[in-house]
C-alpha cells in the first residue's frame, strides 16, 4: 500500500502524487477530518444507528491521513479503479466506494476553508466585492468524456469544433490573486461559452474591468468595463494601433488560461473523464477549482522556499 509517510519526506514527489506539498496537505488535515466527521453523524442519524461505529473489519483507510492521501492521490493521477486499488492494498468496489464517499468530504473541507468558488450568478457580485478586487478574466474550459451510447444524446455533447464529445464551464477568475471567483454549471458541448453567460448572467460588481476573448463577442454586462481583442475585418487588415491594442490586452488576459492550466494539474479534469455519473463531472471540477485557490493561497504567504519546505 502506498503511505503519505513514504512520499512527505520529497516534496517534488509528493506533488506530483497529490498536486498540493506538505505544509498544505498539513494545514488540510483538520479540516478534512471535520469534514469526514460530519459525514459519520449524517450517516448515522440517516440509517437511524443505535450501536456506536467501529464495528466489523477494519478498513484499510484506516486514518484520516491516510483517507486524505488516497482522495488527493486519485484526484492529481486519475488512475484506473483497478490501478489505485492494487496500489492501496483493496478491491476495487472499495476503491469505487471510497472515491466517491471521500470526494464531497474534500469539498466540505475546502468549503470550510474558504476556496471554493461561487456557483450563484446572483450572489457572484457580493463575493468578489468581499475580495476587493476589481479586475477580472472570463474564459471557457472543456474536457473530453466518452461518447454517450444514445443517438440523441451524442449530439448534444458533440463539439464540432474539437471534433469530439465534450463537457463544458465557465470561469472567472480575478487577476491580482489569480484565483477562480466564479464556475458556471456544467453543460454538454454543443452550447456556446457565451450562451452559458446569457443563460446564467453572472452579476459583477459596479466598475469593473472584464477581460475577454473574441469567443464572448457582445457579452456587456451592465456596469462593467470590457475588454476584448479587435476581430480582423473580412477582407482586411487591423491596424497598427488596433494590433498593439490586442497585444496589450492579450498580456493580461492571457493569465485566465494560466488559471485553467493550475485547475487541470489535477489529471481527473484533464484527462478522459470515464465516469458516467452526471454530477460527478461537475463535482470534480468544482473540487479541483477549490485545490488550485487552496494551492495558489498558500505559496503567495511563502515567500522563502527553503523556509516552505522546512
Amino acid at each position: 500500500m502506498f503511505q503519505y509517510d513514504q512520499a512527505q519526506s520529497n516534496h517534488r514527489r509528493l506533488r506530483a502524487m497529490t498536486s498540493i506539498d506538505r505544509p498544505e496537505f498539513e494545514k488540510m488535515l483538520p479540516m478534512f477530518q471535520q469534514a469526514w466527521e460530519s459525514r459519520l453523524k449524517e450517516k448515522s442519524l440517516e440509517s437511524g444507528r443505535q450501536r456506536r461505529s467501529g464495528g466489523g473489519r477494519k478498513p484499510v483507510l484506516q486514518t484520516t491521513t491516510d483517507k486524505l492521501w488516497f482522495i488527493l492521490f486519485y484526484f492529481k493521477t486519475y488512475p484506473l479503479q483497478q490501478v489505485i486499488a492494487f496500489s492501496f492494498g483493496m478491491s476495487q468496489g472499495q476503491a469505487c466506494y471510497w472515491i466517491h464517499a471521500l470526494s464531497p468530504v474534500l469539498k466540505q473541507a475546502l468549503n470550510g476553508l474558504e476556496q471554493l468558488p461561487e456557483r450563484r450568478p446572483t450572489q457572484l457580485a457580493d463575493h468578489l466585492a468581499k475580495s476587493g478586487e476589481t479586475q477580472f478574466g472570463i474564459d471557457g474550459t472543456d474536457r473530453r468524456i466518452h461518447r454517450p451510447k444514445k443517438p440523441g444524446v451524442q449530439a448534444q455533447y458533440y463539439s464540432g469544433k474539437k471534433k469530439t464529445h465534450i463537457i463544458k464551464n465557465d470561469l472567472i477568475a480575478a487577476v491580482s490573486s489569480r484565483k477562480v471567483k466564479y464556475l458556471s454549471k456544467t453543460y454538454a458541448g454543443k452550447i456556446h461559452d457565451k450562451k452559458i453567460c446569457d443563460k446564467e448572467r453572472p452579476k459583477f460588481p459596479n466598475r469593473s474591468t472584464l477581460y475577454q476573448d473574441t469567443g464572448f463577442q457582445g457579452y456587456r454586462p451592465r456596469g462593467v468595463t470590457t475588454l476584448q481583442p479587435k476581430k480582423k475585418p473580412r477582407g482586411g487588415e487591423l491596424s497598427a494601433e488596433d494590433k498593439e491594442r490586442n497585444r496589450t490586452i492579450s498580456t493580461v488576459r492571457v493569465f485566465v488560461e494560466h488559471v485553467i492550466s493550475g485547475v487541470k494539474r489535477c489529471h481527473v479534469v484533464k484527462d478522459v473523464l470515464r465516469s458516467t455519473k452526471d454530477f460527478f463531472g461537475d463535482l470534480v471540477m468544482e473540487i479541483c477549482c477549490g485545490l488550485h485557490n487552496f494551492r495558489t493561497e498558500c505559496r503567495s504567504l511563502f515567500k522563502s522556499p527553503g523556509t516552505y519546505f522546512q
